[in-house]
């Protein structure tokens, strides 16, 4: 099931790289710069599809954080962007429990988190980049507690 799905949102989002423009009349659309990614262990490659195929269509760099308990899914992803030949620094992937979230979360070169799991930690999130100017996206309720 993910690998398929993960696939298709991938290529969704591929075909609309070059599209952003004209796709919001009155809009120009600019990347952000680094994204910081942080996804929970349920449908591991498919939950990385969905962080990075849009952010990548944007024109941003991705650095993603998969949950503790499932990274092979993200390091297997990040071996075939290298031999994709991806530039070096589009997809960067880091492994670690929640400390290694919150030094991504908190870095000064990541202008844009997304967050997918539970609400206590969405709201630890939320307070740690008040006020900072990144943007926030948070998918709260997980299933993991």
């Amino acid at each position: 099931v993910d690998i398929p799905l993960a696939a298709a949102h991938i290529f969704y989002y591929a075909g609309w790289a070059d599209k952003l423009e004209w796709a919001f009349p009155n809009r120009r659309p600019r990347p952000v710069g680094v994204c910081g990614q942080v996804i929970p262990w349920n449908f591991p490659l498919l939950m990385l599809a969905w962080k990075i195929a849009p952010a990548l269509a944007a024109g941003n760099t991705v650095v993603l954080k998969p949950a503790e308990t499932t990274p092979l899914s993200a390091l297997l992803f990040a071996e075939i962007c290298q031999q994709a030949d991806l530039p070096p620094g589009v997809v960067n992937m880091i492994t670690g429990a929640g400390k290694t979230g919150s030094l991504l979360v908190s870095h000064p070169d990541v202008k844009k988190v997304a967050f997918t799991g539970s609400t206590e930690v969405g709201k630890l999130i939320q307070k740690a980049v008040a006020g900072t100017g990144k943007h926030l996206s948070l998918e709260l309720g997980g299933k993991a507690a």
